[in-house]
């Protein structure tokens, strides 16, 4: 019988490794909170406990710049000042609103927009007290979403919201931005092989110890226990996954999960339950993850458009499709025996 070791995810992967071999290095393993959830790492090599250190240090650091929830920072210091012009910020906070418009542009906000923010906390979900807002509350924060009206002055490390009103949350891409910086630190340390898991984002440097690629779990999206339906190996490569399982409230028997339609203001009804990206980018695979919005046709169209990545979409009839690239590294492992397996999705 195969064995694994399995490292779970908060929100919606595990991770598997081969059974522990004595021969094997050993990893550094750590845990810490932030980012609103729990990081895992496992580094291996001399300087695994140096880089582990510094890689909480960095998050911590960004997440302080970057959360909304809480006062302080970059994020709310933008927020505050929408439609009242420029506002100075830091570099770092300068590069990651330019790589959100980035993805923004790959779908034209359809599938991405870090401006939906007022909808988001419009609808609470995640907070203890979501809600379901009036239809004309919701027509107009719609709106207000438009990645356009994010103004930088690369010059100036400055920038501005258009109108007033609007506000902006990285929560859809500072999880996957943050993993390429964990990676970057480990390897100017001198790791050649680790994993880290930022609550459901999965960055990979290297293969094992051993030579063999990592094995990611992807998470039953129905399970209550967080049962898996399958695993992809990879190696150098971000796993990240939306789902509409991960926060959601359900009223009068409807479900309405946390992901919000940019173009309709409300939870998406896209025929799909999750979507995982396999990409090079940590920050790539997180934006091009919200193709979970444009539902299974248009989705598989932006990862191909997209050209650098592979993707798992997994229907609501719980039919499982991969992109051509994952076919030969993608296998089902469905103990509920509730998912078809249909390959080529691309």
């Amino acid at each position: 019988m195969k064995k694994y070791i399995c490292m779970l995810l908060i929100l919606c992967l595990s991770v598997l490794s081969a059974a522990c071999n004595n021969k094997l290095p050993q990893p550094v393993k750590s845990e810490d909170f932030a980012l609103g959830t729990i990081i895992d790492q496992d580094v291996y090599g001399a300087n695994a406990q140096k880089a582990s250190v510094e890689v909480f240090a960095k998050i911590k650091e960004l997440d302080a710049l970057w959360t909304i929830n809480s006062p302080g920072g970059d994020i709310n210091k933008l927020n505050d000042h929408a439609g009242l012009g420029y506002v100075e910020l830091k570099p770092e906070t300068i590069t990651i609103l330019n790589e959100a418009r980035k993805i923004s542009d790959l779908s034209s906000g359809a599938a991405f927009d870090i401006t939906v923010a007022p909808l988001v906390k419009a609808w609470g979900i995640g907070t203890d007290h979501p809600r379901l807002p009036a239809d004309n509350v919701v027509k107009q924060l719609v709106s207000l979403v438009n990645y356009k009206d994010i103004i930088i002055d690369q010059a100036t490390n400055s920038a501005a919201l258009q109108k007033k009103g609007q506000m902006v949350d990285l929560g859809g891409i500072a999880k996957g931005y943050i993993g390429d910086i964990v990676t970057d630190i480990y390897k100017k340390n001198g790791i050649t092989s680790a994993v880290a898991n930022l609550g459901g984002n999965v960055v990979v440097l290297g293969s094992k110890p051993d030579g063999s690629p990592w094995k990611i779990g992807i998470q039953n999206p129905r399970s209550e226990t967080s049962d898996i339906v399958g695993v992809v190996e990879v190696t150098d490569k971000a796993v990240v996954t939306s789902g509409d399982y991960q926060r959601y409230f359900i009223e009068d028997g409807k479900r309405y999960c946390h992901i919000i339609d940019p173009r309709t203001g409300y939870p998406i009804d896209s025929g799909l339950m999750s979507v995982t990206i396999i990409a090079s980018s940590s920050a790539d695979a997180d934006g091009l993850a919200k193709a979970i919005v444009l539902g299974l046709d248009k989705g598989m169209e932006l990862v191909k458009n997209y050209g650098k990545a592979e993707a798992i979409f997994i229907t609501a009839d719980k039919k499982i499709f991969v992109t051509p690239g994952l076919e030969d590294k993608f296998r089902l492992e469905d103990a509920s025996h509730e998912y078809t397996y249909v390959q080529n999705g691309g």
